[in-house]
């Protein structure tokens, strides 16, 4: 078999960021690369969880709404994916990401969709620690431009400003 594209990124070299990962016809797959792999600083579950309702629900209640696809979690618990429709530019894209961590770093009040009835796993989340965790990555993502969603234009970018 093939080895599929996000394979091909060496994980090793891969810092916090936001990168896109692939492009699909009409979609854009954004890597929301939080925390650097394979150093045993991983997302808990239950923080994953919470930015995932957190993110999924902004962005579906943002003007951007009906270009969302996706929002879901890594396995390897280091981040998300965000596909959006390719009308969406690189730019409008950074910016909701932005803004959504942002929302979640300040959010407060009942998670979304985190009842029995709406949540197949309702008792795993962690308001606090997505807070935390939204918090850092804000400080890797604020002065990201649209210029720096390549891997290796990302890489370089935040090696030179000392984030790692």
């Amino acid at each position: 078999m093939k080895k599929i594209a996000s394979f091909t990124v060496d994980h090793n070299k891969l810092d916090p960021g936001v990168y896109i990962s692939r492009i699909d016809g009409d979609v854009i797959t954004y890597d929301i690369r939080v925390k650097k792999p394979n150093q045993g600083d991983y997302l808990s579950n239950p923080a994953l969880h919470t930015i995932e309702h957190l993110f999924a629900t902004y962005a579906r209640n943002s003007e951007l709404s009906d270009s969302v696809i996706y929002f879901g979690p890594m396995g390897c618990r280091t981040g998300f994916y965000l596909l959006l429709r390719d009308s969406v530019s690189k730019k409008r894209a950074l910016t909701l990401i932005q803004d959504t961590f942002e929302f979640i770093q300040n959010y407060s009040g009942e998670i979304p969709g985190s009842d029995k009835k709406e949540c197949g796993n309702y008792l795993e989340h962690d308001l606090y620690s997505a807070k935390e965790e939204a918090k850092e990555y804000l400080k890797v993502i604020t002065n990201l431009t649209d210029n720096d969603l390549e891997y290796e234009t990302n890489q370089r970018r935040i090696n030179n400003v000392g984030i790692s």
